[in-house]
């Protein structure tokens, strides 16, 4: 497989994060303080799988266009899962919704740029 499809598999992998990252928040925000743990760990391995194929095209490639803002925003986001697995779930407690939503926009930015990246003609 070369790089170009590597980069748009991980983004694809890291769509299918976002869609169970938004599925973790529906459960948060009906009441519930975190959502169930199969849930946030599929959330967490599907994330660490698109980013290490982004990072592996990255690193032996170079990204096209915003894709390193992308993917510096989405290593961001990162941190912001890792505190609230970590910090909150592990501990049962209740997932910071003002964190959740932060989480969630930077997350959100950098799949949007690295998609674009990945999808905009003659980029790579």
């Amino acid at each position: 497989m070369d790089a170009h499809h590597m980069l748009r598999t991980g983004v694809i992998l890291l769509v299918l994060t976002a869609l169970g990252g938004l599925v973790a928040a529906g459960f948060r925000f009906s009441g519930r303080p975190h959502p169930p743990t199969w849930l946030a760990m599929a959330h967490g391995l599907l994330a660490a799988a698109g980013l290490t194929l982004v990072l592996y095209v990255a690193l032996v490639q170079g990204l096209p266009g915003n894709g390193w803002i992308g993917l510096a925003a989405l290593l961001a986001a990162v941190l912001g899962g890792v505190v609230l697995n970590l910090g909150y779930h592990w501990k049962n407690l209740p997932l910071p919704v003002w964190l959740v939503l932060v989480h969630a926009v930077i997350a959100a930015t950098g799949l949007a740029l690295l998609g674009l990246a990945a999808w905009t003609p003659g980029a790579a």
